[in-house]
């Protein structure tokens, strides 16, 4: 009966949400934490839920944090997007608290600072006077807190959530605090890993406050109503993956796998969409030489575009990376967007993993 109630209330839930998001919240709500994490999984198009298993795994899934090799780990990210006005990094630790469980916290950063405020470019003599312009920055902030556990009634089968909180800043205009939490499950059966994420999975909520005084002015100007507060959604969205590694001859490994993103917002440019979902594929495939040297590819934003002619095509963001390790340092390196195939501007991405108290 408790099941049967506990079930009832999720899909209730659910649609409650998919009523109130679709509308009246934005899509694309708190997107900067969809974006991803280390360079290998860039270079690998972002497939990881059925596979990670170290500190990213606090992101990605945190069901995987339980299958974290050594003790302690440390991971660090760094990429730049539009020549590099944008910036967004990445921190994350992890410890094992014992073999069948696994703790990390991670921080997520993507700012693009030095906007100019030209609001006071013009003095009180209606000349302009450059050195009225003023500066400030647009920061997202998301900080995470994941736990990981190997379940004893059934081999495995790994489990893990993510409580997470957002801080948004715009300037001295806007300020945002968001709640929400992240639910994923593993699976290692035979010579498969399966993977299962749902994201924000109870829908978060930023609770926005809107700075009045700094505003008034440039809204009467522009004519449009100005409000104190304000509340965004993000609604559900649901990760599927699935991966194998295959030996090769001479030291050789491929691992292979694919993800499937099911977003809830309404339609959106992927491969399958719909007005209630939409479903986007990822493909990643990494080659690795005694786990010392990986080669890594993916493919993955499949969009449907409008030519200038009027016609519609159909793109993809190919992209490729790099991974080292020695000894207990793993140094990753990823380019995406190779030959500028999709919308998305390329970038590039550096990632480092630092293992403390190694087991044997």
């Amino acid at each position: 009966m408790n099941f049967r109630f506990w079930f009832l209330w999720f899909g209730l839930m659910c649609c409650e949400l998919l009523a109130l998001g679709q509308d009246n919240t934005p899509k694309y709500s708190n997107e900067f934490l969809a974006i991803g994490v280390d360079a290998r999984a860039f270079g690998m198009a972002n497939s990881m839920v059925s596979h990670t298993s170290d500190v990213s795994a606090g992101y990605w899934n945190p069901a995987g944090l339980v299958g974290m090799s050594p003790n302690y780990q440390l991971g660090l990210m760094h990429s730049s997007y539009f020549g590099g006005i944008s910036n967004y990094d990445y921190g994350a630790f992890a410890m094992k608290l014992e073999d069948s469980a696994a703790l990390s916290v991670s921080i997520l950063r993507f700012s693009v600072d030095d906007i100019a405020d030209t609001r006071f470019l013009f003095d009180a003599n209606g000349s302009v006077n450059y050195d009225n312009i003023r500066f400030f920055s647009a920061s997202d902030y998301g900080f995470l807190t994941s736990y990981s556990r190997q379940l004893a009634f059934l081999q495995g089968l790994r489990i893990g959530g993510s409580a997470k909180v957002i801080r948004r800043i715009v300037g001295d205009f806007a300020t945002s605090w968001g709640f929400g939490l992240d639910v994923g499950a593993q699976l290692t059966w035979k010579q498969w890993n399966f993977g299962l994420v749902g994201r924000d999975l109870f829908g978060t909520f930023n609770s926005w406050a809107i700075a009045d005084d700094e505003l008034a002015d440039t809204y009467a100007q522009t004519g449009n109503a100005l409000t104190s507060q304000s509340l965004e959604i993000t609604l559900p969205r649901f990760i599927l993956g699935a991966s194998r590694t295959f030996s090769l001859i001479n030291d050789f490994t491929v691992l292979a796998s694919v993800d499937i993103t099911a977003t809830t917002d309404g339609k959106r440019n992927t491969l399958l969409k719909s007005e209630v979902l939409s479903l986007d594929p990822a493909f990643g495939l990494e080659v690795g030489y005694k786990s010392i040297a990986y080669l890594r590819g993916g493919v993955g934003q499949i969009q449907e575009v409008k030519d200038f002619n009027g016609s519609k095509s159909w793109t993809y963001q190919p992209n490729v990376g790099l991974g080292f390790r020695i000894r207990e340092v793993a140094i990753d390196y990823a380019f995406t967007d190779i030959g500028d195939h999709a919308a998305a501007l390329y970038s590039h991405v550096f990632s480092l993993k630092v293992d403390f108290d190694v087991e044997d």
